[in-house]
């Protein structure tokens, strides 16, 4: 005989299988083919190979046996093996042993075990080639050992600690022990049977053969009798496995106008039997609503990569769920190869079936949803999608989300860092919330080329921290393109750990309140201080901005006096006689006159003269203006509508400024005249009636330069530069700025709500001009007359030294008509002043009227300096016997149509009442 090593492996095999069940070689050919197959094949086993679990279990068996003794032995010659290396293969052979010595009740229980197989077991498939209709991942690859911790495989309640249970521990849970215990959750009763790291298929392997702990539910076929015709329930167990999977059984079609799974009605069924099989057929719809939607949207490339990240997370569910599938499958194809019939305790049964897939069921529904929910969206829209469907109080349910939202929120993430690290973007299927606009050109960067896309924020990541985000890369940007800076990122803020894996993401979303908002500020901060550096050390930000306060704003006060002083010849001349390059000089001048010569050479360089649009009639005063050139990155803060707001405040200030230098020269003009004129008695009502006047304007003017350069210039700058100090980003100092502009703006009475207020007080500047001519006019009459007296009693004086009569009668009489002509000149002088003063007082009443009625509080106690002692209080009737006196003096026409043109439409009645002729242009209308 030969010795055992010579015998070939089929020799030894067929040993084997007549060893283990005591038959003859004839009786044991069916055991030794399945041998064959099984040794020969490729099958990729899911059993865990784990010596010590394995080990445990012999044990646990030797002790449920009372066979305490023979455990302690097993123990020690266990504990003696591993420290030889006389086996290569322990687990092998324990897990052999243990196979053995699980029902030695049973004789072919070895062969009558479930071969291990997962989702992509070939020949599994080849026998039933369209029981599955995979097409994802890689089939090649066995699937891990544990179903893992978002597995749809799950047999029992799902956990985190991986799967809990399987269709043989069914047996178990259906023990009346275990029925007596109360509100238990069957899931958890379910787990019980199974160790913690056992995998479905391994429990189904390992529990096939055991036996029940207590009596097994029979089937209802074994206690009632068949009718004629009426079909097995093992066939439809094979067709709901089928459709399962969303394919068509033999007995169970989809019912396309229904959209469902139905039983066809010429089969011959109980009424139990049709329900549970049309709630089993559920999984199906679900399944196929699920695969439908991850098929369609797998191929379409716009869908994105937080799409396809989705699609992805449901692909790795419905995986699961295949693996589920084919170990019932491979549990199904052993009864049918072993004849087990399906009222013995180890069968598949639709109630069982119904148990094992309650918990696939619910994560199914949970999928259906989410893709129900999530149609339509895109980006961060469907992350937010997701996350919103996460608050929920099942901890499965949010489990499940929550694994689903890693996956999907990490090419959000990766975007996101890529942003704020290295200021790229590359969002070719627009799902970031950060837009680019690649037109926009590279002045207008910060302002109009990045932008949020509110609908692709995700629900996780708040407003303020979307900002952030944006301000970070746009400010890398802005550093590259605008300020030409060459300084690397990681230099700027040193770059973290992003999120390289969903586990990384996972980790990152259960914390968006510490590491995450840790790394958006540590990027932000670290980002807006180097770029501010950079414009405060390069660019002279904080000096331009001051450059503006003092030239723009006309805060250097002694170069704004010696300009105007140097101006003035040329202003007073029609604007179309000016020319830019002799004003341009004039300004040189007045800079190197003044303290405007210590400033930075960066900042008197980009000052400059600008005229305005000449209209008919304009002087230089109307047209004249200062400006000041910006470029590059400080273009940013003083953009081009800044600059337009700072011209406005510049006319209004240079036109306040011009009435406060014209009112000195009045009052120059009068008191270099005042001692000329004594010797003329009969002007004293009239230089008294200019001074009174003069008054007036200057203490309206000096209040007015009060309110404007304190109240509104200096405490608006205050804030202003408070605000800059304390800025924490380029933004910050944008929205400063404008704050402070569009408050001079409005409390300068330029903005829409003040035009009336502007119109009453440009109808007082336009007074003040009109008194310095009329004022101007009357000393240059009054002087010439004075001039023509000194000489006439100069000549008398003479002629009396030569012995000659002073006058003749008729140089005297002429003398006294020429006197006599001045004389009568004086009332309508005086008449023209008493006009002037009432058209100033009425609009300064009206001025004081709307100052009242304002909203701005500072306003309203403008108005209360300006008339402290009630000295322009209206009175109609007073004004109505003013107006009748003075109609004889002064042209009615040119008074109505002026009363017209400031609104006092009552007035130019009363006036035309009084005159006749001036009847027909009493009802005028301005123009």
């Amino acid at each position: 005989m030969a010795t055992l090593d010579q015998k070939s492996p089929n020799v030894l095999l067929q040993s084997l299988c007549c060893r283990i069940t005591g038959k003859s070689e004839a009786e044991v050919a069916h055991q030794f083919q399945y041998a064959v197959r099984v040794i020969g094949s490729n099958y990729a086993p899911t059993i865990e190979r784990d010596e010590f679990l394995v080990s445990e279990k012999i044990k646990k068996e030797l002790l449920k046996q009372r066979r305490e003794a023979d455990a302690a032995l097993f123990s020690e010659l266990h504990r003696k093996l591993q420290t030889q290396s006389v086996l290569k293969h322990r687990w092998s052979v324990l897990y052999l042993l243990l196979s053995l010595s699980e029902d030695p009740r049973k004789p072919s229980a070895l062969f009558a075990q479930a071969l291990p197989r997962d989702a992509h077991s070939t020949p599994f498939y080849c026998t039933r080639p369209q029981s599955l209709a995979l097409g994802y991942g890689d089939r090649s690859a066995g699937l891990s050992a544990s179903v893992g911790t978002s597995g749809i495989s799950s047999l029992g309640v799902y956990t985190l600690n991986g799967p809990t249970a399987t269709p043989q521990s069914l047996l178990a849970s259906q023990a009346p022990q275990s029925a007596a215990g109360g509100g238990q959750p069957l899931g958890s009763r379910l787990a019980w049977a199974l160790p913690v790291s056992c995998s479905p298929s391994t429990a189904l392997a390992t529990l096939a053969t055991r036996p029940p702990l207590g009596p097994a539910v029979p089937s209802s076929r074994a206690i009632r009798p068949r009718r004629d015709g009426e079909k097995t329930e093992a066939a439809l167990v094979r067709d709901i496995l089928y459709v399962f999977q969303g394919i068509d059984g033999k007995f169970i079609k989809m019912s396309g106008q229904e959209n469902c799974y139905k039983i066809d009605g010429k089969v011959v069924l109980c009424k139990s039997l049709r329900d549970t099989s049309s709630r089993l057929s559920e999984l199906g719809w679900l399944h196929n609503k699920v695969r439908k939607y991850t098929d369609v949207r797998s191929l379409d490339r716009a869908f994105g990569l937080v799409g396809q990240s989705f699609c992805a997370s449901l692909h790795q569910e419905l995986k699961e769920y295949y693996r589920l599938l084919s170990v019932l499958h491979s549990q199904l194809q052993v009864e049918d190869e072993q004849g087990v019939l399906v009222c013995t305790e180890s069968s598949l049964t639709l109630r069982r079936l119904l148990v094992w897939m309650y918990d696939p069921k619910v994560r199914l529904k949970t999928l259906a949803a989410l893709v129900d929910f999530c149609q339509g969206r895109k980006g961060g829209e469907l992350a937010s999608a997701v996350h919103s469907y996460g608050k929920t109080g099942d901890p499965q349910m949010r489990a499940l989300v929550q694994h689903i939202l890693s996956l999907v929120s990490h090419p959000i993430l990766n975007f996101l860092y890529r942003w704020i690290y290295d200021g790229e973007l590359e969002d070719t299927y627009h799902e970031f919330f950060v837009a680019s606009d690649p037109n926009v050109k590279t002045d207008r960067l910060w302002h109009d080329k990045y932008s949020l896309r509110k609908s692709m924020i995700p629900s996780f990541i708040t407003m303020d921290q979307a900002r952030k985000v944006l301000l970070i890369g746009k400010s890398i940007n802005f550093l590259h393109q605008v300020c030409h800076d060459r300084t690397p990122p990681c230099k700027i803020t040193p770059a973290s750990t992003s999120a390289d894996t969903p586990k990384d993401a996972a980790e990152l979303l259960s914390d968006l309140e510490g590491a995450f908002q840790e790394k958006i500020d540590a990027a932000y901060f670290d980002t807006s201080k180097y770029l501010l550096d950079v414009l405060n050390r390069n660019y002279l930000l904080l000096e331009h901005l001051q450059a503006m306060r003092r030239y723009l704003l006309l805060g250097q006060g002694d170069f704004i006096r010696h300009l105007m002083d140097l101006l003035k010849p040329e202003l007073v001349r029609p604007a179309t006689t000016l020319y830019q390059h002799n004003l341009t000089g004039i300004l040189e001048t007045a800079v190197r006159a003044t303290n405007a010569q210590y400033d930075n050479a960066e900042i008197l360089k980009r000052l400059d003269v600008r005229l305005l649009e000449v209209s008919p009639g304009d002087t230089g005063w109307d047209v004249f203006s200062l400006d000041y050139h910006v470029d590059g990155p400080i273009a940013t803060v003083f953009t081009r509508e800044c600059m337009g707001h700072y011209l406005r405040v510049f006319n209004f200030l240079w036109r306040a400024k011009r009435m406060e230098y014209t009112l000195t020269d009045i009052w120059k003009g009068q008191m270099c005249n005042a001692k000329l004129l004594k010797t003329m008695p009969e002007l004293s009502g009239v230089l008294h009636q200019c001074h009174i006047l003069a008054s007036e304007m200057v203490h309206f003017i000096h209040q007015m330069q009060y309110y404007i350069t304190f109240e509104v210039l200096e405490c608006s700058w205050d804030e202003l530069w408070n605000r800059v100090q304390q800025a924490q980003d380029l933004d910050h100092i944008i929205a400063a700025h404008d704050i402070f502009l569009d408050s001079v703006i409005s409390r300068c009475l330029l903005d829409n709500n003040s035009r009336s207020l502007l119109n009453q007080l440009r109808a007082i500047f336009d007074q003040i001009i009109e008194f310095q001519s009329a004022q101007d006019s009357l000393y240059r009459s009054a002087l010439e007359e004075l001039a023509l007296r000194l000489q006439f009693e100069e000549k008398k004086q003479q002629r009396e030294e030569e012995g000659q009569w002073g006058v003749t009668a008729e140089q005297e009489a002429e003398e006294k008509r020429r006197i006599q002509e001045f004389q009568d000149t004086i009332p309508k002088m005086r008449s023209q002043l008493r006009i002037l003063t009432h058209f100033y007082q009425s609009i300064v009443q009206q001025f004081l009227v709307l100052l009242m009625t304002s909203t701005d509080e500072s306003l309203r106690f403008l108005s209360f300096r300006l008339d402290f002692n009630e000295h322009y209080k209206y009175d109609s009737s007073e004004n109505g016997i003013f107006l009748t006196s003075i109609c004889s003096e002064f042209a009615p026409k040119k008074m109505i149509i002026f009363l017209h043109l400031q609104g006092q439409r009552a007035e130019a009645a009363s006036v035309a009442r009084h005159q006749p002729r001036a009847t027909a242009v009493g009802h005028l209308t301005p123009r």
